[in-house]
């Protein structure tokens, strides 16, 4: 099928539906006690994290996040209106036991995908508002692809239980962070004009990407000779120094830099990107 935006509608909701699987597989598994334990997001245990994908799914069926009773702005986690909105989700659950949550959960993401699947593909070329600017609502639903799962990545971590980390759901994850390259290559690193990095990503997805900057900086197909800098680094690594849940010093000895080893270690600690 051809569309005008890139974002196959089939291709997007198959994948959004694989990785609601995906993620309700891993909090069956779950023990009760692991809901309650704290994760790499400052304020948010596990149960914290999936009421917050409740949330957001539940707010595009058009449904109201419930008044906690709390000013949430005042919260020390909560630094813009995105996260009041969905800190309101959260308190929302904070008291459930798990097996509600987790019902709560089922029945929000398969009314979503009833709804996704009722659209059109002139529904996901339209323009939309999305948390990166005015796109489509199809870069919208890549989005939430992007965040589901680094939001099971998440869930993982705390669990100790290791998973998902290549395959279509996560190709299409990768896909949105290499959106984010350039912007963070050029603007929060500060690569200078003329200079190029090629990042390459080992482990279970392998992925060469390559930015230059020329101008500004943009992800190209190939460079015309060797890079300012290479850095090579896990992929699982890359997603968890972007979405900002390991600390660049933290991650840093696990990244191999080759070139401008100067410009390669500011790039690390510039890559955090996510709201």
């Amino acid at each position: 099928m051809t569309t005008t935006t890139g974002f196959d509608k089939d291709v997007i909701t198959g994948a959004l539906t694989a990785q609601w699987e995906s993620l309700d597989a891993l909090l069956t598994s779950l023990a009760e006690a692991t809901w309650d334990e704290p994760s790499r997001l400052p304020g948010w245990s596990v149960r914290d994290i999936v009421a917050h994908v409740i949330g957001t799914e539940a707010s595009l069926l058009g449904e109201q996040a419930p008044e906690p009773g709390v000013d949430v702005t005042g919260l020390s986690h909560v630094r813009n209106e995105i996260a009041a909105f969905n800190e309101r989700w959260v308190l929302s659950m904070r008291d459930w036991s798990p097996q509600p949550v987790l019902d709560r959960f089922r029945d929000v993401v398969a009314r979503r995908r009833a709804a996704l699947e009722a659209m059109t593909q002139e529904d996901f070329d339209a323009p939309s508002w999305t948390p990166v600017g005015q796109r489509t609502y199809g870069r919208f639903m890549r989005i939430r692809l992007f965040d589901t799962w680094l939001h099971e990545q998440d869930v993982r971590d705390v669990a100790g239980l290791p998973g998902h980390e290549a395959g279509p759901c996560v190709e299409q994850t990768f896909d949105e962070f290499v959106e984010s390259l350039g912007f963070v290559i050029g603007k929060r690193a500060g690569a200078p004009d003329g200079s190029s990095v090629t990042l390459e990503f080992t482990g279970a997805l392998r992925r060469t990407v390559h930015v230059a900057v020329d101008g500004r900086a943009s992800v190209v197909p190939e460079l015309p000779g060797p890079a300012t800098a290479t850095l090579r680094l896990g992929s699982g690594l890359f997603a968890r120094l972007a979405g900002g849940r390991v600390a660049a010093e933290e991650g840093l000895p696990d990244v191999e830099i080759d070139g401008d080893t100067a410009l390669g270690e500011r790039i690390v600690r510039r890559l955090a990107f996510t709201i």
